[in-house]
This record gives structure tokens, C-alpha cells and sequence, in this order.
């Protein structure tokens, strides 16, 4: 692979890399609210003892646990890319092979 294609490539994934990382901090900040409003639901719901406050509560954590699962491909969505980034970033250094 020629040394122009590899440093395309890097640049690419340090392009992904830093959005996905500027992604997951804005995720991190929804998930604490999420969480925070699944929680208050619960107590609602414990002590009203309503099937309102119950349907409130399961769809606020239905909603924080799909927040959960977007958070973790996302995470993993970060170390592949971080992956790949060490990879190219060994060809340029290294070389070929």
C-alpha cells in the first residue's frame, strides 16, 4: 500500500475516531438524565403503586437500557477504529509486511 493511501486512510480514522469520541460524551451526558428520570419513575411507582407510574417506569428503563446498548456499540464501534488506527499507523512507521 503506498505511504499516500495509508496517511488517507489515518486520516480518515482519526476523523471517525474523534466523532465517535465527541459522540459518546454527548451520550454519556443523555444516559445520566435518562438514568436519573428512570430511577425517579421507580420511586414513583413504588410508592404510588398505579399502573401509570408502573407503564412510566418500564418505558423509562426500556429507554435507558436501548441508551445502554447504543452507548456499548459505540464503545465498540471506538476500538476498532482505534484498532485500525494502530494498524495503519504501524504500516506508516513500519512499512509494508
Amino acid at each position: 500500500m503506498h505511504r499516500s493511501t495509508v496517511e488517507r486512510r489515518l486520516s480518515d480514522a482519526h476523523a471517525r475516531l474523534t466523532k465517535a469520541r465527541d459522540e459518546l460524551a454527548v451520550l454519556d451526558e443523555q444516559l445520566s438524565v435518562v438514568t436519573d428520570i428512570a430511577d425517579d419513575t421507580r420511586l414513583r411507582s413504588l410508592v404510588s403503586e398505579t399502573p401509570i407510574a408502573a407503564k412510566e417506569h418500564d418505558e423509562a428503563s426500556r429507554h435507558a437500557a436501548a441508551m445502554l446498548r447504543s452507548r456499548q456499540a459505540l464503545l465498540d464501534t471506538i476500538s476498532e477504529l482505534e484498532r485500525r488506527q494502530n494498524e495503519l499507523l504501524d504500516r506508516l512507521v513500519i512499512g509494508p509486511g
